[in-house]
């Protein structure tokens, strides 16, 4: 499913997370698709899954994925996805937008970005640096 960083400063837990997170916002996981249970994620990847079940846990408390007693965890449908979610990374949206502003990137440069991340490109924007 993904790769590990053993040489990572991160706890194991975030960074499946993390890895969870960028397959789901990727579409790479289907809204609905049933991703791999506590049990067999922890012994596909030799991870205790008391950290599997951290990562789970918080990904649910995020709303990027649900559980349903006796089925197992699902990735939550992008209709549900919490209010108080966007307006979160709305803000930090802000936030980085402001201090790109204040290191030079120009509204242009930044629309570029943009654009190109809509159309599925994986601009980074160092290109324009």
């Amino acid at each position: 499913m993904f790769q590990l960083d053993f040489k990572d400063r991160r706890p194991i837990y975030e960074q499946i997370k993390e890895k969870m997170k960028f397959l789901i916002i990727g579409g790479a996981m289907k809204e609905g698709e049933k991703i791999p249970s506590v049990r067999e994620l922890a012994v596909s990847m030799a991870i205790n899954p008391n950290t599997i079940q951290k990562a789970y846990k918080e990904l649910e408390s995020e709303g990027y994925i649900y559980s349903m007693a006796a089925k197992g965890y699902f990735v939550t449908p992008r209709e549900s996805t919490d209010i108080g979610k966007n307006a979160e990374l709305l803000a930090k949206f802000s936030d980085t937008v402001r201090e790109l502003m204040y290191l030079g990137k120009t509204k242009s440069e930044l629309s570029d970005i943009i654009n190109s991340i809509y159309k599925g490109g994986t601009n980074d924007g160092n290109d324009n640096c």
